[in-house]
């Protein structure tokens, strides 16, 4: 089958060409900045954002798709900031029928049309990054630079490092290919064969409450590339990100001549479940999900009819054995553990340090004076309110503020949470991290994820014991992140033989601006698909070469 051109995908081109190029090269390359500045994006760019985010407050979100006409509002801002956007509703049946009928088209388009749309819609979204940011700000609780960067352009780099690997996936064989094969004394036998790429079904992508878009858009643009129209189903806490992303998709999609309906929105009322009712539909082949370990096991053991993509929860670690920069040392992790405040997927929760004390260019530090120090740094960065509420947001959801209070009740803090006056918005909820002493014997309690700025300092026996602890715990129930701080060769390349054995990605001797819980697209992979945390890794050829299928056609000559 011989591609139609499309003039998308000429205007793209050099985009997709750099892409292809940096998830081989695999250095840092990044196609959207990350600097809200002015000088970046133009002197109203902030303006016009917040003005179009604030137009949606208050009314019905515009989206023209099918549904039964009601409209549902379930979002809560974390800053206490009323949203009370209203979005279209729709059932299963409906979303999954307009989707299929959505299909054929989209899938005779070819990779290089479908590939050059997908890049417009990236263009459009970033053309409205501020608007995103705005939208992700305020349903997610993060910093507005944070919500601009991670929920904006880095939500973007993701999108597109996806759709780089999934055409290089969909074109690593030829379209058509021309079979000879003697036959004796008579004429050759020969045949012309055709491969088509041909999508799985109906996606799903079911957002998260933390990071709606940065999460979402792998899965998503992943799946729309390789010819699957998608169903959204945000987070009933943070559907207002999705929500613009699908309208401007929307948009795109139909400017090129194609249905809208190839991707929707599917904003769930209370008490619906509307995710379970898509997942286990008998036409949806796809389900990419970011959560909570129960309910990714339960869409991997439940959704059998689809293809399931799942990050769940995970005990990321560090070992702290030894280093020369102390003070980068508890910078550096201070800084980790206040961003957000903790309210990451890879942010560390357990620090591991031997009871005896570690060796630092500083001289000899005890256990309490290695876990005091990462607490002044955390204390130094939350001090003074303005600035702080800056690195840490807001508080996410109700299940971190009790287990805020349930930590209370486990081991000795280090550091107290404490709560803090948000200098702008008096309704946010902000908190800051606490760090508890545990013994390693601890296991019942730091054994499984106290998601937020809980962080546990564990006195082990000796390094040997934190790396056994290490490769048990994140063996066990996984992880997404582990660090190691050691002036050892061996103890480093130790600590890599142990994350490799467990699957979990390493960061070593992390001092400066560099941080374990940062991932960087087309450098960094995000999960490994090789522990309990994920099954699956954002974003490699595995990631996306199960989204679609090479059906062939054989004629002879």
């Amino acid at each position: 089958m011989t591609e139609t051109p499309h003039p998308l995908y000429d205007r793209h081109a050099d985009t997709l060409n750099r892409a292809l190029t940096a998830i081989t090269e695999r250095g840092y390359w990044s196609a959207y900045p990350e600097s809200p500045s002015p000088r970046v994006y133009g002197e109203t760019a902030a303006a016009d954002g917040k003005a179009a985010f604030e137009a949606y407050l208050g009314g019905d979100f515009p989206l023209d798709q099918p549904g039964t006409g009601d409209r549902v509002a379930t979002e809560a801002s974390p800053f206490g900031v009323e949203l009370a956007v209203r979005y279209p509703h729709a059932g299963p049946d409906e979303l999954v029928t307009a989707a299929t009928a959505a299909l054929p088209s989209w899938r005779d388009a070819g990779p290089q049309v479908r590939v050059g749309v997908c890049l417009e819609i990236l263009d459009r979204l970033h053309k409205h990054i501020f608007e995103l940011a705005n939208a992700v700000q305020f349903t997610s609780g993060q910093a507005f630079v944070m919500a601009f960067q991670a929920g904006g352009a880095h939500a973007l780099d993701r999108a597109l490092e996806a759709l780089a690997y999934a055409y290089a996936e969909m074109t690593r064989h030829p379209g058509t290919a021309g079979w000879e094969k003697a036959a004796g004394k008579g004429d050759p036998l020969r045949m012309t064969k055709t491969f088509h790429v041909v999508p799985r079904g109906v996606a799903l992508v079911i957002g998260c409450n933390t990071f709606p878009t940065w999460n979402s858009y792998p899965g998503l643009f992943a799946s729309l590339v390789t010819g699957n129209p998608v169903v959204v189903k945000p987070h009933p806490r943070a559907v207002l990100p999705l929500a613009i992303t699908v309208k401007y998709a929307r948009e795109v999609l139909a400017e090129a001549g194609f249905d809208p309906n190839l991707i929707m929105l599917a904003a769930e009322a209370p008490g619906e479940k509307l995710a379970s009712d898509l997942a286990l539909h008998r036409s949806v082949k796809i389900v990419d999900f970011t959560g909570s370990t129960e309910y990714g096991e339960w869409l991997e053991t439940h959704a059998r009819q689809a293809a399931v993509y799942t990050e769940k929860a995970g005990l990321n670690t560090v070992v702290i054995d030894s280093t020369d920069d102390f003070a980068g040392l508890c910078r550096n992790l201070g800084f980790t553990l206040t961003l957000y405040s903790g309210q990451m997927c890879t942010t560390s929760q357990n620090i591991l340090i031997p009871a005896g004390g570690i060796e630092t260019d500083q001289g000899h530090k005890s256990f309490d004076e290695v876990a005091g120090g990462i607490a002044a740094a955390v204390g130094k960065l939350t001090a003074d309110p303005a600035r702080g509420v800056e690195l840490t947001g807001a508080i996410v959801n109700d299940g971190v503020l009790e287990r805020l209070a349930e930590v209370t009740k486990v081991g000795e803090p280090v550091l107290e949470s404490r709560a803090v006056a948000h200098p702008a918005y008096a309704d946010a909820v902000v908190r800051t991290p606490t760090i508890v002493k545990l013994a390693a014997d601890d296991a019942e309690t730091y054994g499984r994820e106290w998601f937020g700025p809980i962080s546990f300092a564990i006195a082990t026996e000796s390094t040997a014991h934190s790396l056994e602890l290490l490769r048990r715990t994140v063996g066990e129930m996984g992880a997404l992140t582990a660090g190691v701080y050691s002036t050892d060769e061996a103890v480093l390349d130790a600590t890599e033989a142990v994350a490799v054995e467990v699957g979990v990605h390493l960061s070593c001797n992390l001092t400066g601006g560099v941080f374990v819980n940062q991932s960087a697209a087309f450098s960094d992979f995000h999960g490994s698909g090789a522990n309990p945390a994920a099954n699956s890794a954002l974003t490699d050829g595995a990631y996306v070469a199960n989204r679609f299928r090479i059906v062939q056609s054989r004629r002879p000559v």
